[in-house]
């Protein structure tokens, strides 16, 4: 696919970005070094504008912030977006850079962060996140045009869903029902059954409270249409590359996309002793096996 070759044509630019680094970095300055580009080039509407305007492209053009799960949303939008014709291709990502020190002491203050620099995602020593920097981008199209154009097709979103958390036991605290509701939703959009599923790759922050969240979630959702002969594998990218943020989700999609290709699962990293926050004996009660994680590579 040759970008100049969708010039003038309706492609969408969808990007999930939240931090303002290099803003705050150019603030800092003089106000006699401000030049006629500061808006242009921290505002977060032009991250996904420059792209549609260097590259002619006139389709829906928006920056998504809902905090690390801005670029899954992302895509969540850009498909709804090809759905309704709105466009006919989208290009769909998330971007992070880690530019200025100051949400990293807050996020220490806030004793968010992995004190090793390990992610340890659902293991007994998970003690927070890393933070990671980066970009991923994905294109979007109508399977029926995509097979019509005769273009490499690597995987197929069925379905997707969004929703909020609501009130929880506190404004960054996940609630599990909720979590629960926005996989059921998934599912019933995709048309796809729970028994359909053999791999998630799951948020995994690594924190205390995030993780039991999570499994909890999953084994509500999953615990009566899996067994230990048809297991239920879970990961998170978290542990091989950190916390990308706004980009965590888009990483996470695209190692998904890449198990699928290769037909195997990447190693799920830093996973020595099982969370004991997380009822793992209960989960296996009900017919869901203990996540197999942090044990090399397995076939998809």
């Amino acid at each position: 696919m040759i970008p100049e070759q969708l010039t003038g044509n309706a492609v969408g630019v969808f990007i999930g970005i939240s931090s303002n680094d290099y803003s705050s970095h150019l603030l800092n300055r003089p106000f006699t070094d401000i030049d006629a580009y500061l808006a242009t080039g921290n505002s977060h509407s032009t991250a996904a504008g420059r792209l549609s305007y260097t590259l002619g492209f006139t389709g829906p053009c928006l920056a998504i912030d809902t905090a690390c799960s801005s670029s899954l949303v992302a895509v969540h939008l850009a498909c709804q977006s090809l759905r309704n014709r709105e466009c006919d291709i989208a290009i769909v990502g998330g971007v992070n850079r880690i530019l200025s020190p100051e949400f990293t002491i807050n996020f220490s203050q806030a004793r968010m962060l992995a004190a090793d620099g390990r992610c340890k995602t659902f293991d007994a020593a998970a003690d927070g996140f890393v933070r990671s920097e980066g970009c991923g981008i994905i294109v979007l199209q109508r399977l029926s045009d995509a097979v019509n154009s005769q273009r490499p097709i690597q995987a197929l979103i069925r379905g997707s869903a969004i929703n909020q958390d609501g009130r929880s036991g506190g404004l960054t605290v996940p609630n599990g029902p909720s979590q629960q509701a926005v996989i059921r939703q998934a599912l019933k959009n995709s048309l796809v059954n729970p028994t359909d599923i053999s791999y998630i790759e799951a948020h995994g922050t690594g924190t205390v409270l995030g993780d039991p969240i999570e499994i909890g979630a999953l084994g509500a959702v999953f615990a009566d249409s899996h067994t230990s002969s048809k297991p239920l594998f879970v990961g998170s990218a978290k542990t091989n590359i950190g916390h990308l943020e706004a980009a965590a989700g888009i990483a996470g999609l695209i190692k998904v996309v890449l198990a699928f290709k290769h037909q195997q699962i990447p190693p799920h990293l830093h996973f020595h002793q099982p969370n004991p926050h997380i009822n793992w004996e209960n989960m296996r009660s009900q017919s869901l096996p203990l996540p197999q994680l942090g044990i090399g590579k397995r076939s998809v």
